[in-house]
């Protein structure tokens, strides 16, 4: 599949659909649904002869890079297994169908490329075997190619045209929303026609692929801002800001209430499906339920929109604190994470925080401000090990959340200090000037926010801070907007500073 050679973005827009023509867009894709299953047979029918064949198996054998990329294409040609070449047996399926009042020529080989790319990323080795879908998997989306034809958007109407149908779209009033009045006065490459459940109907949207990059709704930075990634909280350290911020403070996930709709499911299943159950109570193996009742689908309508809720507010949640991230610097520095390992280590902590979403999106909000996320060798940095003041490494328990310096009595929250060290690499190394240089105009603002402090010079040095009753409260006093618990309190070691995570008022 081609790409585009220009920048693009997604604007999406509510659609205002009446019952007639929600029928014909069902039709619709419901076509779409079909050629789609024919084009994915026919593909990895092709795919299996073509890797079956001589050619194929001696290109493997093959050494040099460009001799075996073109011996590989070679046996994609000779076998049919092309974009181009699907896309013709989508065309002869649409016709043969009688889908031509349904599917125009651009929507059949944007559906033919979707399966092509789907069984050729599978042929990669990048994803599973791609499935057919039914009737319970049905297409959420079909698109044109350009906005020429087929699946079109009409400016001047603010409204989709598509093959006799026309479809407006939803606007707020003149002057409310200014970013997608900006973004709307930008050329549109290509639309897209999306549905979906919100609160269990059927809502339609067009999403336009924007030619340029999105507007800003806020400043940029220049600087360079450091991140130490955790699985329910980040550390961010700028110039003039720092803070040790909460995933998603407004997320709360009904485990309770999902666990008994869940159990509710089962128990409905279990009454109308008895046959796909052995004697003691598990599944049979190989056995697939038949009967879906009213009351089945309605729990799992209810689960899917208790997810829907906290996904769309986990989205909007990582998009505001990217925003402030970026607001103090387009370059971001962070360690390289493997988010696999935290769904490991800390299931239930990813399942509602998702860090690894939060840098997919830190990293395209970057690219688009003319910035970049730079991932650092964890390996060879060791930023949680690591003591400028010394030039040594040495190991923390994970409870260990304060680092103490080793050139005299000063501790620092160790989060921090890694977001600290992290802004201050260059070209993946430590370099011991500069990073005392920067900790100079650092340890003040870290002092202020209180996560630099000086232990007690009479008697024995203690390895963590302690906290009066009275400092308590005045710090709880002082809480700017957006405190919150910490999310690792429960591994919190004695007397660490009143339990918040946040006390900079500048994020």
């Amino acid at each position: 599949m081609k790409r585009s050679k220009t920048p693009s973005f997604v604007l999406e827009l509510p659609l205002s659909v009446e019952i007639g023509q929600e029928r014909v867009l069902l039709a619709r894709f419901e076509a779409g649904r079909r050629l789609y299953n024919a084009v994915l047979g026919e593909a990895l029918r092709r795919q299996k002869l073509m890797r079956e064949s001589r050619a194929w198996q001696k290109a493997r054998t093959l050494k040099d890079k460009k001799e075996r990329a073109a011996t590989f294409r070679k046996c994609g040609k000779e076998y049919g297994f092309t974009s181009e070449s699907l896309s013709s047996f989508g065309s002869e399926c649409k016709n043969a169908a009688g889908f031509r009042d349904r599917l125009g020529a651009h929507e059949t080989q944007k559906i033919a490329e979707r399966a092509f790319s789907a069984v050729e990323q599978y042929g990669f080795g990048v994803r599973g075997r791609p499935r057919f879908k039914g009737k319970n998997r049905p297409l959420h989306s079909l698109e044109s190619k350009t906005n020429a034809n087929g699946i079109r958007w009409k400016a001047g109407v603010a409204a989709v045209e598509w093959n006799g149908l026309i479809l407006p779209a939803r606007l707020a009033p003149e002057g409310a929303d200014p970013w997608r009045e900006e973004a709307l006065s930008r050329p549109t490459k290509f639309c897209r026609i999306v549905w979906s459940h919100l609160r269990g109907k059927r809502r339609w949207y067009v999403q336009l692929l924007q030619e340029g990059t999105s507007p800003a709704k806020r400043p940029v930075g220049t600087e360079i801002v450091g991140l130490d990634l955790g699985p329910s909280t980040v550390a961010v350290l700028a110039d003039q800001a720092v803070g040790l911020i909460p995933f998603c403070p407004t997320i709360r996930q009904p485990w309770k209430a999902v666990r008994r709709l869940q159990r509710a499911l089962d128990r409905s299943r279990r009454a109308t499906n008895p046959d796909c159950y052995l004697p003691n109570g598990t599944w049979k193996k190989g056995a697939r339920q038949t009967v879906f009742s009213s009351r089945y689908r309605n729990l799992k309508t209810r689960i899917a929109e208790v997810e829907r809720r906290l996904a769309a507010e986990r989205k909007r949640s990582h998009g505001e604190l990217a925003n402030t991230i970026l607001s103090h610097g387009r370059i971001v520095q962070t360690e390289t994470l493997s988010y696999k390992a935290f769904q490991r280590c800390f299931g239930r902590s990813v399942k509602v925080k998702a860090p690894g979403l939060f840098i997919s999106m830190i990293r395209r909000k970057a690219a688009s401000a003319g910035g970049e996320l730079r991932e650092l060798d964890t390996r060879n940095l060791k930023l949680s090990q690591y003591d400028h003041a010394t030039g040594t490494f040495a190991k923390k328990t994970l409870s260990q959340r304060w680092h103490v310096l080793g050139d005299g009595p000063r501790i620092v929250q160790r989060d921090v200090y890694s977001a600290f060290l992290a802004r201050c690499v260059i070209d993946n190394r430590h370099h011991p000037t500069h990073i005392a240089a920067m900790w100079a105009a650092a340890e003040p603002l870290l002092r202020q926010a209180g996560w630099c402090r000086t232990q007690p010079a009479s008697g024995e040095a203690k390895a963590f801070p302690t906290v009066t009753p009275s400092e308590r409260v005045a710090c709880r006093r002082e809480l700017a907007v957006g405190h919150g618990p910490d999310a690792v309190a429960e591994t919190r070691e004695p007397g660490n500073p009143d339990g918040f995570v946040l006390r900079t008022p500048w994020f």
